[in-house]
């Protein structure tokens, strides 16, 4: 303190000084300066981003935006891009929308919250839907089948020759005949095997599953009226499966399929 004092008490040590402070005060301002050089420079980086390609409502599952296409990827100068905004697409899954995004906003940390997407309606979009079914001990896998997994649902009816008005022949006997319903589903859920689950004793446990609207529907009427089969599929590489009856005659006589419908009135 007494050292600084003798040196403003003079002219010389004043004018020292009062260069020192010059010097330090460019030092800071020539500092100043290249760092904002520097952010208007980076402000102008182009930086890859996802925008809402619509609408995506609130309670949204990431999940449903990757798989149905509901963003689009855009490019944006750094300083536009908004704080957290999320640049990769894989960083959608497990998230869920906390508020209506519009179409063009970008997909941000705030507007997608990582957990909350475990409802069901969460999991499906479009016509797809959900619909659970009963498998019974022998027909469904017991304890193979897990949510995520792919199944073909098989229905086996009874069946009587049509009339050629579309009625049954009530004169026909029955025939028993196996048809794919639906290829490659995805299991949404699976009950575990044991006492509550597929393999119950004595009983039948539910299968949710995710089909169009159309599939939905015929395999809800053939669990009312056939009996359904689980089919698990490969978890990669699986092969298309035929969509040909299976009946009594094909089995034994290698009879074509295509000869089996048209036997019991189908194909015309």
């Amino acid at each position: 303190m007494q050292f600084a004092q003798r040196l403003l008490s003079t002219r010389g040590g004043t004018i020292a000084v009062s260069v020192m402070a010059a010097v330090l005060a460019a030092v800071i301002l020539v500092a100043y300066l290249h760092r904002y050089r520097d952010s208007v420079r980076n402000s102008g980086v182009p930086v890859t981003i996802l925008v809402a390609k619509g609408l995506i409502e609130k309670g949204t599952s990431g999940d449903i935006i990757a798989s149905s296409d509901l963003y689009q990827v855009s490019t944006l100068p750094k300083g536009e891009v908004a704080d957290g905004a999320i640049t990769d697409p894989a960083s959608l899954k497990g998230r869920v929308t906390t508020a209506d995004i519009f179409p063009g906003e970008q997909l941000t940390a705030a507007n997608l919250e990582t957990g909350g997407a475990t409802s069901m309606a969460n999991r499906i979009t479009g016509d797809e839907r959900a619909v659970t079914v009963p498998i019974d001990v022998a027909h469904g896998m017991v304890g193979e089948i897990s949510a995520g997994d792919h199944v073909d649902i098989y229905g086996g009816f009874n069946v009587k020759k049509l009339n050629a008005d579309g009625t049954p022949d009530t004169a026909a006997a029955e025939r028993p005949v196996l048809k794919l319903l639906v290829a490659d589903v995805l299991v949404l859920e699976a009950p575990d095997s044991g006492s509550n689950g597929i393999g119950a004793s004595g009983g039948k446990s539910q299968l949710t599953l995710r089909m169009n609207d159309q599939q939905a529907a015929t395999t809800a009427f053939s669990a009312d009226n056939g009996i359904l089969w689980a089919f698990l599929r490969p978890k990669v590489n699986a092969d298309t499966t035929s969509p040909d009856i299976v009946s009594l005659e094909t089995v034994l006589f290698g009879v074509p399929s295509v000869a089996v419908v048209k036997s019991l009135g189908g194909g015309r």
